[in-house]
């Protein structure tokens, strides 16, 4: 099959293709909000109905929560399982809003076109270019390039309460030979990424008591254990001079990137200093002798992400308190495993309490890092497929936040999964305004295009 017309009936159907996506966005799909439960149905039956349009054999499937919409679609060759979520997030606060955010619209901005509404970037417009490539495919060679099947979610923007159970009860149905993941962007706004790293998350948060009651810094200070004090040693020995976290065994199962990925990293001229500059910061805090891609996408953190203890009200109280707590997350990579860190944290914190203190601890997330292995064939020929079609030849990149689906392909499917995305740093996902550029949208399906007529030979 040849791809040429297929780009050609891309760009002369850009407009309709456009149309498609607002329709879709007009739907108040947010998830985590019970009064949607109708608006999220809509929009998986807007899907399934999209879907058989196209040929494909499309079902909406219950769940405790909302519907997964899952597709099948014939074709020879590889067979591609592509992933996106169709519910979006909260709009509030709705007064930061310069029009109502599912009244979506076609907009004129001094960097180009973009497409303004809520879902815009995060994720229907992602999801519906790779549901365009398809229709361009179809319309004209009338098949597919290669097998395809569709998996789309309603619940991603409210923890995914549901995916899991859903995916082992339908395991045989929903494996494949290669997962595709629309949910990301493009690195610094221009150059073509696939994320090849995923950082998991573990959470703890501890409570370390002395006194049973808080008392009178005069009276008891200097004479009573603070758990203040107790609290931020045992914080500042979470590292070491050179920004390594001192947990016992942290770093088992962390790998050490190829010197190729590293010199594609270093290739991207990513500037450290403007990064850190728009927050008001300057010099990198992480592992000496690290960069800061590296820092980012593929380095372990350990992180304290709040503190209280005693009296934080106006004015002063000479109070020594009776209680200290500190909310503490871990990133993780490579095959770290967060129930060992757990453990291996918790004996550090209580080896490290005086006597007349005891703490408690609670859990939070605990999911490991994902490493995708670019020596699946289809990362070259996306890799390459991509670099066709944008003016910066694309990237292998990670990522410091945590994208679970990734996982879970991997770990209850064993499927390798391939994550590409078009967004921009400024769509503003998950905040007021949120937009996708229309080059992105219009570029996006080009590139799905390609990438299929890639994975196809």
């Amino acid at each position: 099959m040849s791809l040429d017309p297929v780009l050609a009936h891309i760009d002369d159907n850009i407009d309709a293709a456009t149309d498609r996506l607002l329709d879709l966005l007009r739907i108040q799909s947010i998830s985590t909000d019970p009064a949607y439960k109708d608006d999220c149905d809509k929009a998986a039956n807007w899907l399934v109905d999209d879907l058989k349009s196209l040929g494909f054999d499309a079902t909406k499937r219950p769940t405790p929560g909302h519907p997964m919409v899952v597709a099948h679609g014939e074709g020879e060759g590889p067979h591609v399982m592509f992933y996106g979520h169709y519910d979006v997030q909260p709009v509030d606060p709705l007064d930061l809003w310069d029009n109502p955010p599912f009244e979506p619209a076609i907009e004129d901005t001094a960097k180009g076109k973009v497409i303004r509404g809520r879902g815009s970037s995060d994720d229907k417009g992602q999801l519906m270019t790779f549901v365009e490539a398809c229709r361009s495919w179809i319309a004209i060679h009338g098949s597919l390039p290669t097998k395809i099947s569709f998996f789309f979610e309603g619940e991603e923007e409210s923890g995914s309460p549901s995916l899991v159970p859903f995916m082992k009860e339908n395991a045989e149905e929903l494996k494949s030979d290669i997962a595709l993941i629309c949910d990301t962007g493009l690195f610094d706004s221009r150059v073509p990424a696939i994320m090849t790293s995923l950082r998991g998350l573990l959470g703890e948060e501890l409570t370390i008591t002395a006194a049973n009651k808080d008392l009178h810094s005069g009276m008891f200070g200097g004479a009573a254990m603070n758990p203040a004090r107790v609290l931020a040693k045992i914080i500042a020995e979470l590292h070491d001079e050179d920004g390594r976290v001192t947990v016992p065994d942290f770093y088992e199962g962390v790998p050490e990137m190829s010197n190729a990925i590293l010199a594609q990293w270093d290739g991207l001229g990513f500037d450290h200093k403007a990064f850190l500059g728009e927050v008001g910061l300057s010099e990198l805090a992480g592992e000496r002798g690290r960069s800061a891609l590296e820092m980012i996408w593929s380095r372990p953190t350990c992180e304290v992400n709040g503190m209280i203890s005693g009296y934080t009200g106006d004015g002063f109280k000479t109070v020594l308190p009776s209680q200290a707590s500190a909310k503490i997350s871990f990133r993780l990579v490579g095959t770290q495993d967060p129930h060992a860190i757990r453990k291996n944290f918790r004996a550090m914190v209580q080896s490290m309490l005086p006597a007349d203190c005891t703490v408690e601890f609670k859990d939070h997330s605990a999911s490991g890092g994902n490493q995708m292995s670019t020596d699946h064939p289809a990362f070259a020929k996306a890799r390459a497929a991509l670099s066709d079609e944008w003016a910066d030849p694309a990237a292998y990149t990670g990522c410091g936040g945590s994208i679970p689906i990734a996982g879970h392909f991997k770990s209850i499917l064993d499927t390798d999964a391939m994550l590409i995305g078009f967004g921009k740093d400024d769509d503003q996902i998950h905040s007021p305004n949120e937009k996708y550029d229309l080059e992105s949208f219009h570029k996006g399906i080009r590139s799905w295009a390609r990438i299929l007529h890639a994975l196809s030979k």
